[in-house]
Order: structure tokens, then sequence, then C-alpha cells
């Protein structure tokens, strides 16, 4: 087991760096090496696996993908943390901390950079609950040569990455997700077990992200657009919420082209509807 990934540690970590927790940068740091272990495991690394982390905080994550993959690429954006980083992860040197947002940063580049050699990349990541979402669809626009994701996360935040249709956790995200990868939810990790405690539980998830995708918009930035607008007002019908942003007429005509009800709700359609729907408009809006 780690010997970074328990309470003791962290508080050591903390008090002996008079390190101060920022609520900012979403820093919760994790107590329980049964989940770091829980997550690790999940990635299935191996020496020939390069991994991405975001956010490795005082490095208790980073430790585990040190021991098991070939190299760890970790971006960081608190520079107060590299003495206890350092002092950390002495006992290894198959990593790199960018200190700097992940939101930012020219990732292809890094890839290119410190990660060409490496068949596998992956992302194994405790990301901060402030900027999960942005982080992920950012990640996912990409096209980044990463083959699988594994993050903790706010467990809302997971249901909806998950959300099937009708229920109430399918929205833009769960599209977004469905059509770039397989996504499964691996374990559910309760509030207690961070430092500071957050005020939500959180969930691990599994990202696989497919070679070839089982089927492709012609433009995704206009299937973008359009998943967003779908559930723009969740309680109105698909027809209101997309003529509030294209032609109502050009709306009509494609939701009769494609037989789909101008009633229904968005929750209520699968991704290939939505697909359908982004092609149309890329094939007939001016």
């Amino acid at each position: 087991m780690p010997k970074i990934g328990n309470i003791g540690f962290v508080q050591k970590s903390i008090k002996d760096n008079q390190f101060k927790i920022k609520k900012k940068f979403g820093q919760n740091f994790l107590t329980d090496s049964t989940y770091l272990k829980k997550i690790v495991d999940s990635a299935e690394l191996d020496k020939n696996t390069a991994v991405i982390e975001i956010g490795p905080g005082l490095g208790a994550l980073t430790e585990l993908l040190c021991e098991q993959a070939g190299f760890v690429l970790a971006y960081e954006i608190d520079e107060e943390l590299i003495p206890i980083l350092n002092q950390n992860l002495k006992d290894y040197t198959n990593y790199k901390i960018i200190f700097e947002d992940i939101l930012k940063a020219n990732i292809l580049n890094d890839i290119e950079l410190y990660l060409k050699e490496y068949s596998n990349i992956y992302v194994v990541a405790n990301l901060p609950y402030y900027i999960t979402t942005p982080i992920l669809l950012g990640l996912l626009s990409k096209n980044l040569p990463v083959k699988r994701y594994v993050m903790m996360m706010q467990l809302e935040v997971a249901n909806r990455i998950c959300g099937k249709p009708d229920t109430k956790d399918y929205n833009a995200l769960s599209i977004w997700v469905e059509y770039k990868a397989k996504p499964t939810k691996v374990c559910k990790v309760p509030r207690t077990v961070f430092i500071p405690a957050p005020n939500v539980d959180s969930a691990v998830v599994r990202l696989d992200v497919y070679d070839e995708l089982p089927i492709q918009a012609i433009d995704e930035e206009v299937f973008s657009k359009l998943i967003r607008q779908c559930f723009v007002q969740r309680r109105k019908t698909l027809y209101n919420n997309l003529s509030l942003a294209y032609d109502k007429d050009c709306i009509h005509k494609m939701l009769d082209c494609l037989s789909i009800s101008p009633s229904v709700r968005a929750e209520g359609l699968p991704l290939e509807d939505f697909v359908r729907m982004s092609d149309y408009l890329t094939q007939n809006q001016k």
C-alpha cells in the first residue's frame, strides 16, 4: 500500500510544510489508500503506459502511478506544493510535474515532448470539483491520443456522465461522453475520506475511448452546440429549446424529415437522434 495515501501522512505533510489548503483550487486530499488503489487498479496500468495526472496535490495518487506506469506527466496549478511533491516523490524518477493550469496547457505539445515513446496514454486523476466538467469536455474535445480516462469526481457529475435516456441524469454531458467513449462507474467514494471533507460524495468513473467512433457527426462543433441547446431548459420540449437558437422553419422541417416529434423532450432521445439532427443542420443551414 502507498505510504503517502493515509490520513496520518496527509496531516503530517500539511503540518510540517505549514501548507494552507486553498478552496479556490478545489483542494481536497484523499486520505484512504483503499480508494487510491481502486483508482489505479481500474486503470489497468503497465510499464508501456504513460499517465497524465491532473492535480497531484500531495502526491498520494502520483506515487502509485509511478510504481505501476512507465511515466507520469502531472499538471498542478499550486506552486506552493513544489517542495511537498519533491519530498514525497523523492524515491521516483519516472515523472514530470508541470506547474500550469490544465485548462491553459498545450497538452498535445507536452505529449509529444514527454510521452511520444509510449504506446498507451491514459488520464488518471482526482479532478478538482469546481472545474470537473470544463476539464473533461476540454480533454475530449481536443481528440488527444488518450485511450482511457479514470477520474474521481463529485458523484452528481459521475451520474450525469453515465446517464441514460429517460433518466434525470441524462443531459448534454452524458451525450458528449457517450459519443466519444464507453463510460463505467467504478465505485462511490464517501466525503469522509478527504481532508478537508467536501460537501458531497464522490465517484470514480472510467471512460474507454473509442478507436473509431461508432457513430460520427459531420461537424462536431455543430453537434456540441446542438446538444447543449437541446437541454438549455430541461422542462421545455425539444422544439421549444431549439427554436431559441435556430430558425423555426428549419427546425420544423428537420424534425419532420427525421420523424422526431417536436413535443418530445431531449432526455427521451438516444445519441443517434442527436447526431442525425446535427448532420441535418450541418447540411441545410446557410
